[in-house]
């Protein structure tokens, strides 16, 4: 058995290990994938109880460095509110996986269902576990990434892609909301880990920013558990298999936001704010919900009111503020985990095995399925709060906290009342789940016969069931301890006095449960013959959709606003849209000096300037200019002034001894000049009308504008550079460097150990950015059509073209048209040439100039060379140019070296140097960073050939193209003269 801190990691990697491992399996592997998730489900639930003493008693923490001086760090922390909700998370995982192998089809890609349904389980995991606030943020948003896949995961049914859609935005935006309200709490306490906000209560509810950060956490814990007016996207989830419904409405995702209320009930609870913002939410929502449910046709549908309503309760118990009430909050949360998973899954047995859920067509079930109706009517009347089982007690407890008096508020004096009437509707809509699907006349017209599904299908309603019944009637020995333990995670160690003894007497919260089981059948009945009429939709708010207002709402915002925004700033034309984004930058950029003053000119004297150092940037100066003047009509000409500018900028690095720069600037100009070179074909002509008397007005007043940009930016630079160089600068900063580069990063190459050591972070970053450029660039080339002019092949390309359709079997440099075949040979021999000084640049970067961005770039040289010279067919049936792994590898390896330094606990990306001795070559630096600088090196050249290869198909698609339609136009004429005969004939 791992120590706790080992368990305590290994409950969060095994999902999402799992989750990869089922990716890899065959499509038809049904039983191997739900095997595997199974098994995870039931080993981590084992783990988790075998924690339950430490979690009972001072806890478990695993942290790893992250960031530290940023108060990052990858944390951990098992308290008993963190352990409840994982032992929710895995045995109700693991039942479901059970479930879902029999309710899946094997025409599904089922092991992808269960790859998402793993990495969903980890995501939860991942916020139930969190110790640090930005940390559990992040894992909040995998959250509502894989519920939309899973619930999109029919994506033929336009419904589940609909309803994967809206439940991603709203939750999404939600999370954007708690992010920042995160960004907030930790700006009051000064920390994000979880231990010290939840001890630093009083300082974040008397600060000034505890108003906002509590109404944006609140936004993002009332999207995510579907709290009104966000309530909607819950219904329209429906779409999902039931597995998955069944998931997340009882241990996951809607859970998410009751967990993080309940998180941070010590630190945000107790104040006027928090009453009145999450009491009227909690009120309206139990209502609402509860009232919803009864009139819905679809069983799923009236679960999911139910869930929404019951959601309600547990928020309304939170936003009270007493620590009776978030023991009722905790208590409710278990019971309804347990009767809303067995019950949705009922309703999936009658689906699988009846073809439908509607209401309007079941009836009279229990002798077709006695077994799964006597189960579902326990679940239902759990959740109905029937006495002697589980929903009873936890009923109870929300009845007394209703009846106590909190503020002395209206609000608070009528909540026994609205408690009374939503548990009225919850007895009606459980009435009406039983009796409409499995009383009443038998069935008529059913897609399938309906039976008892598998034995294996049912037994996980069973178990849910069993622990209803043992819990409603033994609370104070199954539920007891570990409702104690959860609580005093968030009240403390002092707790109040509850009881769970099934009978207090005859007291004012029995009288309000009889009351609500009798109104709820009374209620059942009266509404009886409106049900039966197969209406669809609550009476009064039937007109009122939350879809449509979902949709009204994106429209109005992507459109209507879209489109004024559009009006007003957009334009086909990328000019007028520059304008604007250095039209902010200025201002920007001038606000600081408006506030704060200029400067000034500093006291460091000028130093004198060689000529020939000056005359260099004359050249580069006026190379830039005529790149200006020549880009509208002449792009090539431009494209080589640009060029000379760059290596104007090369030479500089040199003169300033700056040499690694400078290899990087030169590569960097050559990649970048030959492929915006081979793009310059497929860019459409641009020529401006010509007018008597020269250009219009219009266009000579966008010339001074442009012109009046490009003083102002320049002249804005060259002045802050003039005020930055003309004062001393502290030594500090690069002595830092230069005196621990070799001792503490294991080289003498100052620029690349800043690079790959000092600042890691930054340029994991970068190449990430980079991946995403190279990944958006091959996306926008893949759809690029380009213009009708561009089309036609160069003169040389025609005659090879004419020469190879005449004679397919002619050997290259049979004829003059290949004219370039001495500089094809040539460049097809340079090919191990380059590969090998890509190789001596990596090895020497961590010494002397090179490094892994260097060396990525002069092997992508080698692939930019073979293709321009042998053509893209040429190069592609000889290698194997796979970019994608090239990237995936690169960033994987980067990431993964950062990671190990975890595991000799040093904080992310720490690099360790040694020097290697290797017989005959001596000794050599083997520092970690290496393998790093190995992921920038596989990533430049992935993302570098990845354009170049969109590049080069785009070639090759246009001239086959050209070529086809040449084809067809001959064909055409030649039996033009044939029809015409024919038509006179």
């Amino acid at each position: 058995m791992p120590t706790g801190t080992q368990a305590l990691l290994l409950i969060l990697v095994l999902p999402f290990a799992g989750s990869l491992a089922a990716g890899f399996l065959p499509t038809k592997a049904r039983n191997a994938a739900a095997l595997l998730t199974g098994g995870i489900g039931v080993v981590g639930t084992v783990i988790v109880a075998l924690l339950y003493p430490l979690a009972a008693g001072d806890g478990v923490r695993f942290g790893l460095t992250w960031l530290p001086t940023l108060g990052l760090d990858f944390t951990l922390r098992l308290d008993g509110l963190a352990w409840l909700f994982a032992v929710l998370i895995y045995g109700i995982g693991a039942l479901v996986a059970l479930y879902a192998r029999y309710y899946m089809s094997e025409e599904d890609p089922v092991p992808r269902f269960f790859s998402f349904l793993l990495a969903f389980m980890g995501s939860m995991l991942g916020v139930v576990l969190s110790g640090n606030l930005v940390q559990l943020v992040f894992f909040w948003e995998l959250t509502s990434l894989f519920s939309f896949l899973l619930i999109g995961y029919w994506h033929q049914n336009p419904a589940a892609r609909e309803g994967a859609r809206m439940a991603l935005t709203v939750t999404g935006t939600g999370g954007l909301c708690l992010f920042v309200g995160v960004l907030l709490i930790g700006r009051i306490v000064g920390s994000y880990d979880l231990d010290i906000v939840l001890a630093s209560g009083d300082l974040i509810r008397f600060h000034s920013l505890y108003v906002p950060a509590l109404v944006l956490i609140l936004i993002g814990a009332f999207t995510k558990s579907a709290q009104f007016p966000f309530h909607f996207w819950l219904p329209h989830a429906m779409a999902a298999p039931t597995p998955v419904s069944a998931y997340l409405h009882s241990a996951t995702m809607v859970k998410a936001g009751i967990f993080l209320l309940t998180r941070l009930w010590p630190v945000m609870a107790g104040t006027d704010a928090w009453f009145y913002t999450v009491v009227p939410v909690g009120l309206a929502t139990l209502v609402f919900g509860a009232y919803s449910a009864i009139f819905q046709q679809d069983m799923k549908g009236l679960l999911a009111y139910s869930t929404i309503s019951h959601l309600g309760l547990i928020t309304l118990l939170l936003g009270l503020g007493s620590p009776l009430a978030a023991v009722a909050a905790i208590f409710h949360t278990i019971n309804h985990a347990t009767f809303k998973a067995s019950l949705f899954m009922a309703a999936g047995i009658i689906d699988h095995e009846t073809g439908t859920r509607d209401l309007r067509k079941l009836s009279g079930l229990y002798p077709y399925m006695p077994v799964t109706a006597r189960l579902a009517m326990v679940a239902a009347a759990a959740m109905a709060g029937v006495p002697l089982l589980n929903g009873f007690l936890s009923k109870e407890m929300f009845f007394a906290e209703a009846i106590a008096d909190h503020t002395g508020s209206l609000l608070d004096d009528s909540l026994p009342y609205f408690a009374t009437l939503a548990a009225i509707f919850s007895v009606a809509y459980s009435l009406r789940f039983i009796l409409g699907a499995f009383f009443g006349p038998p069935p008529v017209g059913l897609p399938r016969t309906p039976h008892e599904p598998a034995q294996w299908m049912r037994f996980p309603i069973e178990v849910l069931v069993l622990i209803c019944v043992v819990v409603g009637i033994v609370p104070g020995l199954t539920i007891g301890p570990v409702l104690a333990t959860a609580a005093m995670a968030v009240i403390g160690p002092d707790l109040p006095y509850y009881s769970l003894a099934v009978w207090h007497g005859f007291t004012l919260a029995l009288a309000m449960s009889i009351v609500a089981v009798l109104g709820g059948i009374a209620l059942y009945l009266f509404l009886r013959g409106y049900l039966d009429s197969g209406i669809e939709g609550p009476p009064l708010l039937r007109r009122i959709k939350g879809q449509r207002i979902f949709d009204d709402v994106l429209v109005t915002v992507s459109w209507s606003w879209a489109r004024a925004l559009e009006r007003w700033l957009g334009t086909r034309r990328l000019q007028p849209q520059l304008r604007i984004l250095l039209a902010t930058t200025i201002v920007a950029a001038f606000l600081p000096f408006y506030f704060n003053g200029w400067p000034g000119v500093g006291s460091v004297p000028w130093t004198s300037i060689d000529p020939a150092f000056a005359l260099v940037w004359a050249i580069g100066g006026g190379c830039a200019l005529a790149a200006a003047y020549k880009a509208k009509y002449h792009r090539l000409a431009a494209l080589i002034f640009v060029g000379v500018a760059g290596l104007v900028t090369c030479i500089t690095f040199v003169w300033l001894s700056a040499p690694d720069l400078a290899v990087t600037q030169l590569l960097v100009e050559i990649v970048t000049t030959v492929l915006i070179l081979l793009g310059l074909r497929w860019l459409p002509q641009r020529l401006e009308p010509e007018k008597p008397g020269g250009p219009d007005l219009n266009a000579r007043l966008r010339r001074y504008l442009d012109l009046a940009f490009a003083v102002l930016v320049g002249a804005g630079l060259t002045a802050i550079s003039y005020a930055v160089m003309t004062r001393p600068l502290p030594e500090s900063v690069s002595r830092y460097f230069v005196e621990r580069a070799y001792t503490e990063g294991g080289g003498t190459n100052i620029v690349n150990v800043i690079l790959v050591d000092f600042r890691g972070f930054d340029t994991q970053g970068e190449i990430a950015v980079l991946c995403i450029v190279a990944l958006t660039v091959f996306a926008l080339l893949r759809r690029f059509r380009p213009a009708t002019e561009a089309t036609q092949s160069p003169e040389q390309q025609r005659i090879q073209n004419a020469l190879d359709d005449a004679a397919p079997d002619r050997q290259v440099g049979d004829t003059l048209s290949d004219y370039l075949f001495i500089p094809r040979i040539i460049m097809q021999w340079m090919f191990p040439v380059i590969g090998v000084l890509a190789i001596y640049l990596f090895m020497r970067g961590h010494d002397l100039p090179g490094g892994g961005f260097a060396a990525g770039i002069t092997l992508s040289i080698t692939f930019i060379v073979q293709y321009m010279a042998s053509g893209t067919r040429w190069v592609e049936d000889r290698l194997r140019v796979l970019p994608l792994r090239w990237m995936g590898v690169g960033l994987l390896t980067s990431i993964a070296t950062g990671a190990g330094s975890w595991l000799f606990g040093y904080p992310f990306l720490t690099s360790e140097a040694r020097y290697l001795d290797v017989p005959v070559i001596g000794k050599i630096p083997m520092a970690s960073a290496l393998l790093f600088d190995l992921g920038v090196f596989a990533l430049v050249v992935g993302a570098t050939v990845l354009i170049l290869v969109a590049l080069a198909h785009q070639s090759l698609r246009t001239p086959r193209l050209s070529r086809t339609l040449a084809r067809a136009e001959a064909e055409t004429e030649a039996a033009a003269p044939a029809e015409a005969v024919t038509g006179e004939a």
